[in-house]
């Protein structure tokens, strides 16, 4: 059966989402390194010398080190990158969610309904019009299938099976409608991590230019901070999402592939081919003749002496 992916329009509209908030948290870094540029970008040969009251070689306490709490982790990469890093992971979140619900096996075949539909196609119990009508009381994927195929009842078996592979092919799209979302969550977060790796680098070396900070490291703290964060949380993000995506894609081969086998059946069942075989099969069984009655035999009567 044959997989044609269309684009959806919630798919699209989440990964513009992502993309652009990536894009408005890099400009609004650039926008803030620019103005930090500007309000520290005094020459070096103006730099006034330390306070001599302070001893030299005493630095006043700052706070150093990468965060690892939540909070101060979103507060090292800043807004942009918490906002857009939270939005991809509630999107990823859904996705996963709402795939796992739908991807139930017992809710796209429901196995009893399957069963009994073609034991009673096999016995030759429905007609045209009683199958379409149980498959439409029933409303899984897996009887919108087999809708398209009765509707070409008594056809050949190729238009028959083109039917039945047009109709498989709507409900895979459905199927795999959530897992364009999720892929795009697993590659934009790295992108966006890689994104904010580039920012950090930009603002430590811009403190270096600007200050004179190549002998401070704690100058140089908030650039490599977001730096590694930035790519740390992208990955944290991508990598649940990709192995989210290739579980669910092969719970959907799987669930194609018995598709495909109930479809084939079905085709088996109802082309003109199968139906004409059956009926020669029907009309050239012999019926079983009636048992001829042998001779009738008499008992002597019995004379007492």
């Amino acid at each position: 059966m044959k997989i044609y992916v269309r684009s959806s329009l919630k798919a699209r509209i989440s990964i513009m989402l992502v993309a652009l908030v990536g894009l408005l948290m890099a400009c609004q870094s650039l926008a803030q390194d620019a103005g930090g540029t500007a309000a520290a970008g005094t020459p070096l040969e103006n730099i006034q010398p330390a306070d001599p009251a302070v001893p030299e070689g005493t630095a006043e306490p700052v706070a150093s080190g990468i965060p690892t709490d939540p909070l101060g982790i979103a507060d090292a990469m800043g807004r942009p990158f918490t906002a857009a890093f939270i939005i991809a992971s509630v999107i990823g979140v859904w996705s996963v969610i709402e795939r796992l619900v739908v991807l139930r096996r017992r809710r796209v075949i429901p196995r009893g309904f399957v069963d009994r539909f073609l034991m009673h196609l096999r016995a030759g119990r429905l007609d045209k019009a009683e199958a379409l009508k149980v498959c439409q009381q029933n409303m899984s994927p897996m009887a919108d299938i087999f809708i398209h195929g009765l509707r070409k009842w008594g056809r050949p078996s190729a238009e028959v099976e083109q039917a039945v592979t047009d109709g498989g092919e709507r409900q895979v799209t459905q199927l795999k409608k959530g897992l364009r979302v999720l892929n795009g969550v697993s590659t934009l977060s790295p992108l966006i991590g890689l994104l904010g790796t580039v920012v950090g680098m930009i603002r430590s070396f811009n403190d270096i230019a600007t200050a004179g900070a190549m002998g401070q490291t704690q100058t140089l703290a908030n650039g490599i901070a977001l730096a590694l964060l930035t790519t740390a949380v992208g990955l944290i993000i991508a990598i649940p999402a990709m192995a989210a995506y290739l579980y669910l894609a092969g719970r959907i081969d799987s669930v194609v592939m018995e598709m495909d086998r109930l479809g084939q059946e079905l085709v088996q069942l109802i082309s003109a081919e199968a139906l004409r075989e059956r009926a020669i099969v029907a009309t050239s069984t012999p019926e079983p003749a009636a048992p001829v009655p042998g001779p009738v035999r008499t008992r002597k009567p019995v004379v007492e002496k």
